[in-house]
């Protein structure tokens, strides 16, 4: 039979060829997978902080581990809801932390040990956050022996990460790769486990705990989806044929000399054809620190662009607020 180890290193040699993964519920039958979690977070802080309940690491045992694969056999295994307190943050205000149990900690353990060796050889290569052995300084080394030539940085928070993952998106992300609907449910069930404050249940409709064990990974997965679409390369057209990213602007603009009526100009979003010169693919960066203190800063470098225009920018996602030199894309024709 083979070991947790073996299956762990099979999981990244799929994730590193792009392979989807099945099956992946019944790993959680297996003991030595329960033991290898169990020595990566029994030393942690938090083993002796209780949850909703008076368990700790001091309650563990093979018998404990038993249970809980017999509860995974059935289906039965129930997430209990996190104890949220509240930790003061640098800039006065209070940042929700919830407590799962020691049990759901412990399958939260195994359940990221399996996910982690699938998904970590598909993150990019420019994301620091929230991984084993990168973090500020190896983002920041990239930096001052990379970035050669750099025009324009983009420096951006996103407000509430963890709190503002959507659900529904998150699942349809796993199951893209996972295909295993018994652990899509499990998933599911833990993220909708709820959370219980000065003893009142409170529903979580969105989001993963801070302070959950496998949450920084869920929202490297989320975060990974999301900025893929960034990463594409923007439009080389240098033809004057319309295409989809060219829509005819009606807006007023001012009137000519000695006319009368509106002047109506045709604006392209994304090139002017040959009159600009295309922008370059856009490289990108995470910069975030380990621990529940820090969302991230998102860096962008766009290398090579002829001239740029300053505009800041509130992004349209909810995300927070973003300010960039960009390339100018969508700025107005300039008068020759």
């Amino acid at each position: 039979m083979a070991t947790a180890e073996t299956v762990l290193a099979v999981y990244s040699d799929r994730g590193k060829r792009g392979l989807p993964l099945e099956g992946v519920y019944r790993q959680l039958y297996r003991r030595d997978l329960y033991l290898r979690a169990y020595g990566r977070i029994h030393r942690n802080d938090g083993a002796l902080t209780p949850g909703v309940t008076d368990e700790t690491v001091d309650a563990m045992s093979l018998e404990k581990i038993d249970r809980i694969i017999d509860a995974m056999r059935q289906e039965a295994y129930r997430w209990s809801p996190a104890r949220r307190t509240h930790i003061p943050k640098k800039n006065g205000r209070k940042r929700p932390l919830g407590l799962p149990t020691w049990s759901d900690k412990l399958v939260q353990e195994a359940l990221r040990l399996l996910l982690d060796a699938y998904y970590e050889p598909q993150f990019s290569n420019r994301s620091h956050g929230f991984r084993q052995g990168r973090g500020c300084h190896t983002a920041l080394h990239e930096i001052t022996q990379g970035w050669r030539g750099v025009k324009w940085f983009i420096e951006g928070d996103i407000k509430g990460c963890f709190d503002s993952i959507d659900h529904e998106v998150l699942l349809k992300m796993l199951s893209e790769n996972v295909r295993d609907n018994r652990l899509i449910r499990l998933v599911s069930n833990m993220l909708k486990a709820g959370y219980m404050e000065d003893w009142r249940y409170g529903d979580t409709l969105s989001g993963a705990p801070q302070g959950g064990i496998v949450s920084p990974l869920f929202s490297n997965i989320y975060l990974d989806g999301w900025t893929g679409l960034s990463r594409r390369p923007c439009s080389r057209s240098t033809t004057g044929a319309t295409d989809a990213g060219m829509k005819p602007d009606t807006r007023p603009s001012s009137m000519p000399r000695g006319g009368k009526g509106t002047k109506v100009t045709t604006r392209k979003q994304h090139a002017y054809g040959s009159r600009r010169k295309p922008c370059p693919p856009v490289t990108q960066t995470t910069l975030t620190s380990g621990g529940f203190g820090m969302s991230g800063m998102r860096m962008t470098s766009c290398l090579g662009s002829a001239d740029h225009d300053m505009k800041p920018r509130r992004s349209s996602s909810g995300l927070g607020s973003t300010s960039a030199k960009h390339c100018g894309w969508n700025s107005p024709m300039r008068k020759r």
